[in-house]
């Protein structure tokens, strides 16, 4: 980065910025395409709903445990250099899938275009690499609004009903695109491979690498701090839980509400879109007022949403309490307005604290976020099933929600009073000032 002139150096992040937010976007398409296509997969090959529900999983879990690993690559051999790799990694898989007949075939390349899921890491790491401190808080909200992916294929059937079936059942270019469902991953996986060559040709070199030489156990190390757990359970609240809601919602919008696929897919877009597109004002307000101040607005937003949704349709003190898709929706868009902010405040804080280990530290805490998006949906279910109330199930997420608020609230007590006191933190680095935590 030192070799790239002054005057050229805003064009080159921006360029970086815009580079990696389109692939992960696309990467995003690719990883939870399954949300949508799984009832087409279902009807077309006579899959069990068992079937169905262990490939979704495949993906999530193959998209979340290795982002630690992808995050400290990007800290070694440059965000540019992983970001191509997985695009033309996961692009074999994605196409092979479409071709697949029997069930382990679907499983195996589920779990190798899975690893989509991991671009956010790299990605994470490369924008950290070039922006300063100052502006990293936007830099990494824009790439983060990549999320936007999730509602891709969403929309796609939402606005365009027989948007599946354009494609003859012969295929097209002699089957090299084969037809109906099969033609979605084909493409996705061809603008994979352009998006890869875009990038060799146009990003900027050489790349940042903070982690070049430096051996693995010391790029591991901020890990023992209590302060980056602390930011994954964060994390899980406003990232594991849009995933997990992400996948799970048009099912609830459809037995609950008893709508069709195309208006509950619209119906989960209101969610994924501000979830995914605030994440930019997340992190402005983040770089203006520190990520603190706004973790806890996004808590207390967030808690107030959940509450609403999760309470019975019950009569309470002689007034009915019912809400339907469009209410509930409206509630929902509350929710993604507090997690698509709420996203990019949480990442704040790891370049703030670790600037030095933003791959290692933000990939722990990608990791574990994505994981939250495995475990939600089966607890969602359960404590459905269980009360035989289906909105119970975001009671997890409240008391998840409220757990994080009451975490920070102490650590901050804490800090407020060892600072009066004269006392440095002792849960890890902090090379910014107090303000901006």
């Amino acid at each position: 980065m030192n070799s790239i002139s002054a005057p050229a150096q805003p064009t080159a992040r921006w360029m970086v910025m815009t580079l990696s937010t389109v692939a992960f976007t696309l990467l995003f398409n690719v990883w939870l395409m399954l949300g949508v296509l799984a009832p087409k997969i279902k009807e077309s090959l006579g899959l069990s709903a068992a079937q169905v529900e262990w490939l979704i999983a495949t993906a999530i879990l193959s998209g979340a445990l290795l982002r630690l690993n992808f995050g400290v690559w990007a800290d070694r051999y440059g965000g540019r250099n992983v970001m191509i790799a997985l695009l033309l990694l996961t692009a074999v898989p994605t196409y092979l899938f479409g071709l697949a007949t029997t069930y382990p075939q679907f499983l195996a390349c589920t779990l190798l275009f899975g690893l989509a899921g991991n671009a956010f890491t790299a990605g994470v790491a490369w924008n950290a690499a070039w922006f300063p401190p100052s502006e990293t808080g936007l830099a990494l909200g824009v790439f983060g609004a990549g999320n936007v992916g999730a509602s891709g294929t969403k929309l796609l059937v939402g606005l365009f009903p027989a948007a599946l079936a354009v494609v003859p059942a012969a295929g097209l270019f002699g089957g090299a695109i084969p037809g109906g469902w099969r033609a979605v991953p084909a493409v996705y996986a061809s603008l994979l491979v352009v998006t890869a060559v875009v990038i060799f040709a146009l990003s900027p070199t050489p790349d940042p690498m903070p982690g070049r030489g430096r051996s693995l156990g010391e790029l591991l190390s901020p890990l023992r701090h209590a302060r980056v757990w602390r930011f994954s359970l964060y994390y899980v609240v406003v990232f594991g839980a849009y995933v997990a809601l992400s996948g799970w919602l048009p099912t609830f919008y459809k037995e609950t509400f008893h709508v069709s696929l195309r208006t509950a897919a619209l119906l989960t877009a209101t969610f994924i879109f501000p979830a995914s597109l605030l994440r930019p004002l997340g992190g402005w307000l983040s770089d203006r007022y520190g990520p603190r101040v706004v973790t806890y607005g996004v808590f207390l937003v967030v808690a107030f949403g959940l509450l609403a949704l999760s309470v019975p349709y019950r009569t309470y003190f002689g007034v009915p309490y019912r809400l339907g898709p469009g209410e509930f929706a409206a509630l929902m868009f509350v929710v993604g307005c507090g997690m698509g902010i709420g996203k990019a405040a949480v990442f704040k804080y790891v370049p703030n604290y670790f600037p030095r280990d933003v791959g290692a530290v933000g990939g722990l805490v990608g990791m574990l976020g994505a994981l939250g998006g495995f475990v939600l949906p089966p607890v969602f279910g359960a404590l459905g099933r269980a009360t035989g109330v289906p909105q119970a199930a975001f009671l997890s997420l409240l008391a998840l929600t409220l757990w994080s608020l009451a975490w920070l609230h102490v650590v901050v007590t804490r800090l407020n009073r060892d600072a009066r006191a004269g006392f440095a933190p002792t849960d890890g680095p902090r090379p910014v000032p107090a303000s901006m935590s």
